[in-house]
């Protein structure tokens, strides 16, 4: 969902809320007790000037916020870090964004900011650490932005099955990824499931929820006659979350990473504006499965749905359009 990097602002939606040397240790010992103390109440300084090999901060810059997190540059002697604080929720959301992150960078395929440091903050809250990518003015090239993603995507597997090493968030939604050996079961239950409980919880939603689990028993037809693979998905892939470094390389950020199947990376395609080049660039490293289009309208209404959940009803009827075709489809 929204995010705008350098700085990156992490809303996720479509729509705004509607490592130190010999010489900086002896440096540190040398310091009086009370500008230690002072540096044990700020985790991201005391990591910056240590494990960050910086000795100077030059300058803390806020580069905006939004409904989930604040975000800042801290340019120092060492380089520029990017850094998210949140005041309320713990590490844990910040640890699951860090390991989306550090697995998609590992694949050595598209351009992702490299995580360095989450932690907790002294009065409460969490932060996380990162390099800082300095953009270029334009998004970048679909085409290339398509064959690197599906360079990822197959270079990113998983024996564990569908799910991921944790639980992580989409937007502010909880985000179930416990492992599961069927793909169908793990979209049934952990996505499409999940989400319609929430609608019932949050709305008392009955209609959207009794349709959507119908869809959900009845869809294994729409995955006729192909095998998925587990591959390595952004997760949360919309205009927002991509653009280009200042060379023009694709840039992808603020990631809710799990092992899926590929096609579901295209969920928020009706927020990216991915075009024909984008996808015939993908399709040539990554082969277009028997049924893409039957299945795409599938992938996008967990979306709907999380949209629905955090925003309101003014995605309700989209996501219900989308579970009223495929009942008509599926004759059920």
């Amino acid at each position: 969902m929204v995010a705008l990097h350098v700085g990156i602002i992490s809303f996720n939606s479509c729509f705004p809320c509607l490592p130190g040397s010999r010489l900086l240790r002896l440096r540190f010992t040398k310091r009086k007790s009370s500008s230690v103390a002072a540096m044990s109440e700020d985790p991201i300084r005391e990591w910056i000037l240590s494990e960050g090999k910086a000795t100077q901060i030059t300058k803390i810059s806020s580069i905006g916020g939004g409904c989930i997190n604040l975000a800042s540059r801290y340019d120092t002697d060492a380089g520029s870090f990017f850094v998210k604080t949140n005041r309320s929720i713990g590490p844990s959301m910040f640890e699951g964004e860090a390991l989306g992150l550090g697995a998609m960078y590992e694949t050595r395929t598209i351009r992702v900011p490299k995580p360095f440091k989450v932690g907790p903050l002294p009065a409460g809250g969490s932060y996380i650490i990162m390099e800082f990518i300095e953009f270029g003015a334009f998004r970048g090239n679909q085409s290339v932005l398509g064959r690197k993603l599906a360079e990822m995507h197959k270079a990113g597997k998983s024996e564990k099955g569908f799910g991921f090493d944790v639980d992580n968030t989409i937007g502010s939604t909880p985000q179930i990824n416990t492992w599961t050996s069927d793909w169908i079961e793990f979209y049934g239950e952990h996505r499409l499931g999940y989400q319609l409980k929430l609608a019932l919880d949050q709305y008392g939603d009955t209609s959207i929820c009794q349709k959507g689990q119908r869809l959900v028993k009845n869809m294994a037809p729409l995955f006729e006659n192909i095998v998925i693979e587990p591959c390595l998905l952004h997760g949360d892939l919309w205009s927002g979350n991509i653009s280009s470094d200042k060379n023009g390389e694709p840039v992808i950020l603020d990631p809710a990473c799990y092992y899926g199947h590929s096609e579901a990376e295209f969920g928020m395609s009706w927020c990216a504006g991915f075009g024909g080049s984008f996808y015939n660039a993908y399709f040539e490293v990554m082969p277009k499965q028997l049924g893409f289009e039957k299945r795409r309208d599938l992938y996008m209404l967990y979306h709907y749905l999380n949209h629905y959940n955090l925003f309101g009803s003014g995605y309700r009827s989209s996501a219900m359009s989308i579970i009223d075709d495929y009942l008509r489809l599926l004759n059920v």
